[in-house]
């Protein structure tokens, strides 16, 4: 899920509905040698708007959906019909979203929505940021479907908005204990549950914004400069 998280920074997955999923930097090679087909696409002139895609991964039975940015009604409606339309057309493929940063944010409103719509979802986010309330986490995290939440080491993002005003997390977190672009084992993650953990990436007190930007590789490379 990491990469196609990823392909949502790849403009070429963004403007161009029917194409294969692909990221021109090669940081996607697991997507790209999977039979995909995007549905749908969204595209906004800011790179905090939101953006990204629907697609169908017919190599392993998924729909996928990937956002890029934060909130946006407009392409609200869009998303929603092409969940519907390849849902009826492939009824036996589970359904996944993801997102990196922002688009992990808008990621786990779209999960909730989807699955409050008779969906089964599985979330999967990376240094996503607070999204809500204890309520509203609490409701998405009980929810039918899996939930993903993986933050890295010192990662900053996944610390904003503070718990001290009110925000919680998506229950439980997978924390990569890792340095850096070092080698991630699965002896390296934690999982440590709650919406208002301290531990893992919630117990440091110096924050490194390098570290929102390496999820097992580095994210975003379609927008070298510009990693949100």
């Amino acid at each position: 899920m990491k990469q196609y998280a990823d392909a949502a920074y790849c403009q070429e997955n963004n403007n161009s509905p029917g194409d294969k999923v692909s990221c021109h930097f090669n940081n996607c090679p697991l997507v790209q040698a999977e039979n995909t087909k995007t549905i749908a696409e969204f595209e906004n002139s800011l790179l905090t708007d939101v953006t990204g895609f629907v697609a169908v991964d017919y190599t392993n039975n998924l729909t996928i959906v990937s956002f890029r940015g934060s909130a946006s009604v407009r392409t609200r409606s869009r998303v929603l019909e092409a969940i519907r339309s390849t849902a009826a057309r492939n009824p036996g493929f589970r359904i996944a979203i993801t997102g990196h940063s922002l688009g992990g944010a808008i990621a786990s409103l779209a999960a909730a929505e989807l699955r409050n719509n008779g969906y089964n979802v599985d979330l999967y986010t990376f240094g996503a940021p607070r999204v809500g309330d204890d309520a509203l986490s609490t409701y998405i995290t009980n929810q039918a479907g899996g939930n993903y939440r993986v933050t890295h080491y010192n990662d900053p993002v996944p610390r904003v908005p503070p718990m001290l005003v009110g925000y919680a997390h998506i229950s439980p977190e997978y924390y990569i204990s890792t340095p850096d672009l070092a080698p991630v084992t699965t002896a390296d993650i934690r999982v440590c549950p709650g919406i208002r953990n301290s531990d893992c990436n919630g117990a440091w007190p110096i924050m490194d914004i390098l570290a929102h930007t390496q999820y097992f590789d580095i994210m975003g490379l379609c927008y070298p400069l510009l990693n949100v």
